[in-house]
């Protein structure tokens, strides 16, 4: 199963999504019952919301609406820093006995297609191919070997970074959450699909050129341990999101950089998933 979040004619929706673009719309019976995906996940009614979608025909496509973040309401967007150790390489960081944890805010994110918004306040805009894990029910003091059972799905994230705001101080977050300067789709692939996160490729492209190249088995601290370690300071709730940390080969530490710039394209696909693509413009 796989579904997606967009807007037709200025009202948000969501709907089943192919996996090649075609989207098939909820009716208002199941729109008035849920309202949004998240609600979708809350009522553990995924499977029930793909059956009665399962027999209709598309009725729009991702070029048609205006896609949005997978989940547009979460709750709690929690990212993961240096997880992979050529990132911690070529960021000259140490490696870390626990996760790195940030927040960003939701509002900071937009759709699959939709424009990344490079700040006039920042120089240094950069891209971050990442896996996202979306949770699908409460989890609270997780124990690693059931960690799994809490995840609903996965989708792309490009997790684009202001990286001189990012480096103000040792925290993060102004570099990371200002508005639109990240993306989240194309959409949910349930783990129906994808019973095993560890198996993926993950590829980001600039204008077409690859820019990073890992697999998802090469995470320092894998998507239980992340589970486990989160969901014991703060509970997880149906619709938060993980975003698992990036690979090596971000702009900002090449000679010359490369850097996300308006006019160019971002593009970061994972295996089993598809792929997000997003424009670069100027806020």
């Amino acid at each position: 199963m796989k579904f997606s979040s967009y807007e037709v004619n200025g009202t948000a929706t969501y709907g089943l999504a192919d996996g090649e673009g075609k989207l098939t719309t909820v009716g208002d019976d199941l729109a008035h019952r849920y309202p949004t995906l998240k609600d979708v996940i809350a009522g553990d009614a995924l499977a029930d919301v793909a059956n009665r979608l399962g027999d209709k025909t598309p009725d729009t496509d991702v070029e048609s609406v205006k896609m949005l973040p997978v989940i547009p309401n979460p709750a709690k967007i929690i990212c993961v820093g240096l997880n992979y150790k050529d990132h911690i390489a070529e960021t000259h960081n140490a490696d870390t006995e626990k996760p790195m944890i940030f927040c960003r805010y939701p509002d900071s994110q937009v759709g699959h297609l939709q424009a990344l918004k490079k700040p006039s306040q920042g120089e240094y805009y950069d891209y971050e191919g990442e896996m996202a894990v979306i949770i699908g029910k409460h989890a609270r003091f997780v124990e690693k070997e059931d960690a799994l059972d809490y995840i609903c799905g996965y989708s792309c994230y490009n997790e684009g970074t202001i990286r001189d705001w990012q480096y103000h101080t040792k925290q993060f977050l102004p570099g990371k959450s200002f508005f639109e300067t990240g993306s989240f789709g194309p959409w949910m692939v349930c783990t129906d699909e994808i019973p095993d996160p560890t198996v993926l490729t993950l590829e980001t492209r600039l204008d077409g050129e690859v820019m990073q190249h890992t697999t998802t088995d090469m995470m320092i601290f894998d998507i239980p341990t992340l589970i486990n370690y989160i969901s014991t300071f703060t509970p997880l709730n149906p619709g938060d999101v993980i975003v698992s940390g990036t690979p090596g080969g971000v702009g900002f530490r090449r000679d010359p950089k490369v850097l996300m710039e308006p006019g160019k394209t971002a593009e970061i696909e994972i295996s089993k998933i598809g792929i997000l693509r997003n424009p670069v413009e100027a806020a």
